[in-house]
């Protein structure tokens, strides 16, 4: 479990209301920020405090993992510099009574703020170039503490540590639902198109399922789950590595090196982020991913596993996964 701060000045009462945190997967520039990459690390379980102006008026314990999701509408001119794609998890808020302003209590903060990626200034005032980073155990539990009984009915100490406890809520995930109403839209715009004709249309629409011409496509590269070893091809889908609904052409939707061959559950592993692949054939393991759950899936998380070599254009397609959907900050 790990504990977070998020400063939501902007996007407080949107985010609060609507039960989730966004954040761009990159600055304007497109560099990296590492205060966006920290999304891809948060886990279901853990502790978040909500910053906005100089208070903490909510704390959250987070629902799922991140996921691709567009811009919300309802953030309006806010973020006007973002990009239209970015992070999304679901998080289940609690807000506060009693919510206390950190510069109040700054000589008891100061010595256990984080030397790097610190949520607050030495003045108390939070910094404003801090989208989420990471709380310490010592300082979730200071800040639990100075909240009070709220806080603490929400959280159990343990060993000195705030630990977050599921209360008789039952988490539900979102992501599938979202990321399936993502590309609803994207589908209702290909049909619209008249311009495409009706066959291509119906391929580009049946590729989103991993079928049609983009399986038959990747069979020309792919003979069997890289993974399972199933070579049946009643029983495999085609999996993008650039997902249907990031892909800037509708070539690349039916490109068939944007594909591998993958039994129902390791695409849904693929495709969620919680395993990618090195160009050398390197099986990736995100670091948040359910252990238990993958090994119960057959993915070996204690081995190193190569599952062999790709084309040059199955790397670049690749390489694109690492970078945009695997839930690990590679800073």
């Amino acid at each position: 479990m790990r504990y977070w701060w998020v400063n939501q000045n902007q996007t407080f009462d949107h985010e609060f209301r609507g039960g989730y945190l966004w954040s761009p997967k990159r600055k304007s520039n497109q560099q990296r920020n590492p205060f966006y990459e920290f999304m891809r690390e948060v886990s279901p379980g853990d502790l978040i405090f909500s910053f906005q102006g100089s208070r903490i008026p909510a704390l959250g314990i987070a629902q799922s993992h991140c996921y691709e999701a567009p811009k919300p509408d309802e953030f309006g001119s806010a973020g006007a510099n973002w990009s239209d794609i970015g992070w999304k998890l679901e998080v289940r808020y609690l807000q506060l009574h009693d919510q206390i302003r950190p510069a109040d209590h700054i000589e008891l903060l100061r010595p256990i703020l984080p030397e790097k990626y610190s949520p607050l200034q030495a003045t108390g005032r939070g910094n404003q170039s801090v989208y989420l980073t990471r709380v310490s155990p010592y300082l979730a539990s200071a800040l639990v503490g100075l909240i009070g009984e709220e806080a603490r009915q929400l959280v159990q100490p343990e060993h000195g540590v705030a630990e977050a406890t599921a209360e008789d809520e039952i988490p539900v995930d979102q992501s599938i639902p979202a990321i399936l109403q993502w590309e609803d839209q994207i589908a209702q715009q290909i049909e619209t198109e008249t311009q495409i004709p009706e066959t291509e249309r119906e391929a580009l629409i049946i590729a989103r399922r991993g079928q049609g011409v983009f399986k038959r496509n990747v069979q020309r590269h792919e003979v069997r789950c890289r993974l399972t070893g199933v070579d049946r091809i009643e029983h495999l889908i085609a999996s993008h590595c650039k997902p249907w609904r990031d892909c800037e052409s509708n070539e690349e939707r039916l490109d068939g090196e944007n594909g591998l061959l993958l039994t129902p559950t390791i695409d849904h592993l693929f495709d969620r982020g919680f395993i990618s692949f090195e160009n050398d054939g390197t099986l990736l393991v995100s670091p948040v991913a359910h252990r238990e759950s993958l090994v119960r899936m057959g993915i070996p998380v204690e081995e190193v596993r190569n599952v062999g070599r790709f084309t040059e254009g199955q790397k670049a397609y690749l390489e694109f996964h690492r970078e945009s959907l695997f839930l690990s900050a590679r800073l």
